[in-house]
């Protein structure tokens, strides 16, 4: 089996984080290929062909749209990107024949021009409302649904982002929830699964950084994750 992977951006050390799928995705046989740089938006979606599983660990949007700061708008010419509507439509065909997206954190935030990304996600960030606390101990990640996915999994704790606030589809049925950190303390989906389009597309809002999947049981479910999307 094969896994394309989309992977960089700013603010966060991708490198890293992709290695640390790659280690996860080796034992279940699949192998991992790469892209990276604003180049890798188009280049990922138009290697789904001959790959059984998309994996987006990235933060690649317009950097233009409304609400964005301006310390990112400042840099769209340079690190903005948008799929192709040939890339588009490679990501449609995948799902179509029963392909699997595994999209892990900020995958949320990438290709904000393109409502069918949203819409396969069940989630979107909406810039100026969408919101997450410091990086930082998230305790009490607890299992909110009844699935294979994270049966049997205790509650846990880890360092990382809760994100909050995103425009979510009706359907969802989220699987894991935790507290923001703060005051106010307000529980937010954290992690689902669905089908959409032919296909069974994952969306984990945690995996900031290495110690994220260092985590026990969250390693474990990013693995069974991985391994739903390519249809087990």
């Amino acid at each position: 089996m094969r896994a394309v992977v989309l992977s960089g951006g700013l603010t966060h050390d991708f490198p890293a984080t992709t290695s640390c799928l790659a280690e996860l995705l080796a034992p279940l046989g699949v192998e991992v290929e790469v892209h990276e740089g604003t180049a890798g938006v188009d280049s990922a979606l138009l290697a789904l062909p001959r790959a059984d599983l998309l994996v987006v660990n990235a933060l690649r949007w317009t950097m233009t749209g409304p609400g964005v700061p301006d310390r990112y708008r400042e840099k769209a010419g340079e690190e903005g990107a948008s799929p192709s509507d040939a890339a588009r439509a490679a990501f449609d065909a995948h799902l179509a024949r029963g392909g699997g997206v595994l999209a892990m954190h900020t995958a949320a935030l990438c290709f904000d021009d393109w409502p069918g990304w949203a819409d396969a996600l069940g989630a979107r960030w909406v810039w100026g409302h969408s919101q997450h606390p410091p990086l930082g101990p998230v305790v009490d990640v607890s299992v909110t649904g009844d699935d294979a996915l994270v049966h049997g999994v205790d509650c846990f704790s880890l360092v990382d982002e809760v994100y909050g606030d995103m425009e979510l589809a009706d359907d969802l049925d989220p699987l894991l929830a935790a507290p923001q950190p703060g005051p106010d303390g307000r529980v937010m989906p954290l992690f689902w699964a669905r089908e959409h389009g032919g296909g069974r597309v994952v969306y984990d809002a945690l995996g900031h950084h290495p110690p994220s999947y260092a985590v026990r049981e969250h390693a474990e479910i990013v693995t069974r994750a991985a391994r739903w999307a390519l249809g087990g």
